[in-house]
């Protein structure tokens, strides 16, 4: 997935993936940044887990070219509200 650009009305945010595999899983996990740009307010970021993993870093990255930017919005508004 190459990053998005995700409006939500009274911010404009940038997305991007990332592939993350932890110690005791052999799966790679989806992650994704979240950054306001937004320069009149301090700057906002963060990062979120997404509930998508597969045993092949680029099959994740392909599934998660296939994410709509709305499954992108719901996460963002679960983590900003």
């Amino acid at each position: 997935m190459a990053w998005r650009v995700i409006d939500t009305g009274s911010e404009v945010w940038h997305v991007h993936p990332a592939a993350e595999m932890r110690p005791d899983v052999k799966m790679w996990q989806l992650t994704l940044s979240f950054r306001a740009t937004n320069t009149e307010r301090e700057p906002r970021a963060f990062w979120a887990s997404y509930p998508l993993e597969s045993s092949s870093k680029s099959s994740l990255f392909q599934a998660a070219d296939r994410l709509s930017n709305d499954a992108l919005k719901e996460v963002l508004v679960q983590h900003i509200t």
